[in-house]
């Protein structure tokens, strides 16, 4: 279909704020309650029960059990044939919380260190707003998404059937971010969050006695060059205009000091913004690896696993995005120059399947994501909450 900016009015507006704000404090509780009771990958079960409850209350016709723990709320009002999707993810991380906090998880080894409680508790004030004020014509779906952290829920969505059940003309998702002032809004039309992949690097030699290397294909020192040569697949092989990350974050090899191991296990990330790329370190970083390896007398064996690829945001429902917050907020809280970021983001197969776009709004002066110190800001709350009411107003117009 043809993708037209429809128009937001000055009393939509301001009554989505108004109406937040009523029971904003009741939200924040909530997310409180959820950053208590974190749960992991495809085990949001307390989670997904309390959205459904909450949902069907406000009159949203609610379904459970999609990716085992999602749950899909929808709500149509008036004559209007747009359908549109708003995303939110639901799961925590494995980590252990820091914070001190009144509110911080009561569970051992779960946190949720991305602030996808509040990601959850803002949609859900959302959703109450247009529930209750009933200011849209169209459909109206309300996607609570499992096991982002892991990169399986969305793909596992849309497998089941996601956007055949409740098709969605656009869908849109939100992240916050530490760093940037608190309620600030970010856009980027492209690619706005990198692929992910992984390889496991073995490198095979001969171990003996620290004492006699001579005896030995020394395994550590061949795993050292390919470390060292793996930059040069970046600086030497991708475009320079092009942006690629190669990261090895974790070496195992030997238990002491004076014995030559058999073996070095090396594990990396790799990241990257173009399908192009992303296939070229696929052939680049084994073909490498096992060069470096024999020129040692050694062998490297690699395995390749593709994650999730680039989230690349389309330009009209970006500019659409990004015109929904002017007319809500003013120019003052877009966030310019906001930069495509290189973490990654499993809303990437969402866009690959339907038009959208995938924005940030900022977090304050937090401790970063994945962190055991972080905490997600509430005053964020109310006024993104706010920007999902408007744009739902402004798309189903």
């Amino acid at each position: 279909m043809t993708f037209h900016t429809p128009s937001l009015g000055q009393p939509e507006r301001e009554d989505a704020a108004r109406g937040i704000a009523a029971f904003a404090d009741a939200f924040i509780a909530l997310r409180r309650d959820l950053h208590r009771h974190p749960e992991l990958a495809f085990a949001e079960k307390r989670t997904s029960a309390l959205v459904a409850e909450h949902l069907a209350g406000w009159g949203y016709e609610v379904t459970t059990g999609l990716a085992g723990t999602g749950v899909v709320a929808t709500l149509r009002h008036g004559n209007g044939e747009r359908r549109l999707g708003i995303r939110a993810d639901m799961d925590a991380l494995p980590i252990q919380e820091a914070t001190g906090l009144a509110h911080a998880s009561i569970h051992t080894g779960a946190m949720h260190a991305c602030g996808h409680d509040g990601h959850t508790a803002i949609l859900l004030a959302a959703a109450r707003y247009l529930a209750e004020s009933g200011r849209f014509s169209g459909t109206l779906n309300l996607i609570f998404q499992p096991a982002e952290e892991i990169g399986a829920g969305a793909r596992k969505l849309i497998d089941e059937g996601l956007f055949e059940r409740f098709p969605s003309d656009a869908v849109f998702g939100l992240h916050n971010w530490p760093g940037v002032p608190a309620g600030q809004f970010g856009f980027i039309a492209g690619p706005a969050m990198a692929s992910v992949d992984q390889a496991q690097i073995t490198v095979l030699g001969k171990g003996g006695h620290g004492a006699a290397p001579h005896e030995t294909v020394d395994p550590v020192v061949a795993a050292a060059s390919v470390i060292t040569a793996l930059q040069s697949v970046v600086s030497r092989n991708i475009d320079p205009l092009e942006a690629a990350v190669v990261t090895v974050g974790s070496i195992h090899g030997g238990t002491a000091s004076n014995v030559i191991p058999d073996s070095v296990e090396l594990r990396l990330t790799i990241r990257s913004f173009s399908s192009a790329v992303r296939a070229q370190l696929q052939q680049r970083i084994p073909a490498l690896a096992r060069a470096q390896a024999e020129s040692f007398g050694a062998q490297a064996e690699v395995r390749y696993r593709l994650g999730f690829p680039a989230l690349v945001n389309h330009e009209a429902e970006t500019v659409f995005a990004r015109e929904v917050a002017v007319a809500t907020f003013g120019e003052e809280r877009i966030e310019r120059n906001f930069r495509p970021r290189t973490a990654s983001e499993d809303f990437a197969f969402i866009s690959e399947a339907r038009p959208g776009s995938y924005l940030f709004v900022g977090n304050g002066d937090s401790a970063p994501l994945h962190n055991p110190h972080y905490d997600f800001d509430d005053a964020v709350l109310a006024p993104a909450a706010t920007y999902w009411a408007a744009l739902a107003q402004a798309y189903l117009s």
